[in-house]
């Protein structure tokens, strides 16, 4: 079987998710084109080069309809022949862009692809694309649904999590992120956004808030614990689903959750064949991939029984791991991965993660394959895993390895 090889990682910087966020007057298809042109001109890609491009994006509406991706390709200066498919594995589908790209190279469908996603969240809001599970009472009530805001607070509960476990993680990547801002770590992917004339709209992600301070912290209103507690109330139906639960930690807030941004990311992802034919040198193998199903209602443990299987399916062990990325949707997210393999939180989001930087939903899977490699260049080490929890009760993962 052929290896898959990553030969780039780009991303633009993450605006805020809001009218007056920077990327606002951006749309969904001038981003994903400015990425894919970055990927074409730092890799000097001319023709039919890829044989796809796979993008991910949640809220497939508006202007996110319709094959983003192959609109993507046709906005580009990408060869019109290179068609695109869109995907949608909620928060893993800049994930899954990428492993569906490397498993279709491992299996000879074609030599080379461009993976990844967009969220404009600022402009085609979250949830607006209507779900069965949420909208359809047939469907909700089988699978005992509740908003993610309260899964997150089940974890809490389920394994022992206070507020302050969850604000002091908070600030610890508000702190990474800025001190990676600061040391130029992300300098090899950012892709700037540009206006039509060329001048700069975004170089940085701005929705960090490095001041923040414990203090601020506490001040903080829970975010789920009204609709979690109103008649019926989402924590009656959690309770129904774990009988052994006799009420939910409401411990999580704007400030220990990930942020709302807009953003895009890109990997280029290709054969040994294709490297040596367009004179590219690969920077990582993607080693492994795996998807899981979990448990609905408490929905975002995915990345643990996800990593157990790629684990299992690459024959290695958790110690065989450099470094991690866990995509922090939510405090107890990560508290609850590093709880159920000891792993030590200096091997895990070195850099800070979303809930410092924001979590563009299509794309943030693709953004932490980028930054894992990036730091795993940095710190010289050879073995990374990147997973995400995923609505509905999924797990997605990827492992990678430099060469």
């Amino acid at each position: 079987m052929t290896d898959a090889y990553i030969y780039d990682a780009a991303r633009t910087p993450r605006g805020k998710g809001r009218p007056d966020g920077s990327l606002h007057e951006v749309t969904s298809l001038a981003l994903s084109a400015r990425l894919l042109n970055a990927v074409k001109e730092r890799n000097g890609l001319e023709g039919h080069a890829v044989e796809d491009v796979i993008w991910g994006n949640v809220t497939q509406v508006k202007e996110q309809g319709g094959c983003l991706a192959r609109s993507a390709v046709l906005a580009s200066d990408l060869d019109q022949r290179i068609p695109g498919l869109s995907i949608n594995r909620f928060c893993a589908s800049g994930m899954e862009a990428v492993n569906l790209a490397a498993n279709q190279i491992k299996g000879g469908a074609g030599q080379a692809y461009i993976a990844g996603g967009v969220e404009m969240m600022g402009r085609v809001a979250m949830g607006s694309d209507g779900a069965a599970i949420a909208v359809d009472p047939g469907l909700a009530m089988r699978s005992y649904f509740v908003p993610q805001g309260i899964s997150a607070d089940i974890i809490a509960t389920e394994y022992g999590f206070t507020r302050e476990d969850a604000d002091k993680l908070a600030l610890e990547s508000q702190r990474r992120a800025a001190q990676a801002w600061e040391e130029g770590r992300f300098s090899k992917s950012i892709v700037p956004v540009l206006d039509q004339n060329g001048l700069t709209i975004l170089d940085r992600d701005e929705y960090m808030r490095p001041g923040t301070t414990p203090e601020d912290l506490a001040k903080l209103k829970p975010s789920f614990k009204e609709m979690g507690e109103m008649m019926p109330g989402f924590d009656k139906v959690a309770m129904l689903k774990y009988p052994h639960l006799t009420h939910v930690d409401h411990i999580h807030h704007a400030g220990n959750s990930s942020g709302i941004v807009d953003g895009a990311a890109a990997v280029l992802i290709g054969s040994k064949e294709f490297g040596e034919a367009h004179g590219l040198k690969p920077r990582a193998r993607i080693r492994a991939t795996a998807k899981i199903g979990t448990d609905p209602t408490i929905m975002l443990t995915g990345p643990v029984p996800v990593t157990e299987k790629i684990l299992k399916d690459s024959g290695m062990a958790i110690g065989d791991i450099d470094l991690f990325e866990v995509n922090e949707a939510f405090a107890s997210v990560v508290l609850r991965f590093m709880q159920a393999f000891d792993v030590d939180h200096a091997k895990v989001n070195v850099n800070g993660g979303a809930i410092a930087m924001g979590h563009p939903l299509g794309a943030t899977g693709a953004i932490i394959i980028g930054t894992l490699l990036d730091e795993l260049e940095r710190q010289d080490k050879q073995i990374g895993l990147a997973t995400l929890c995923i609505a509905s009760g999924m797990g997605a993962a990827t492992i990678i390895e430099r060469v």
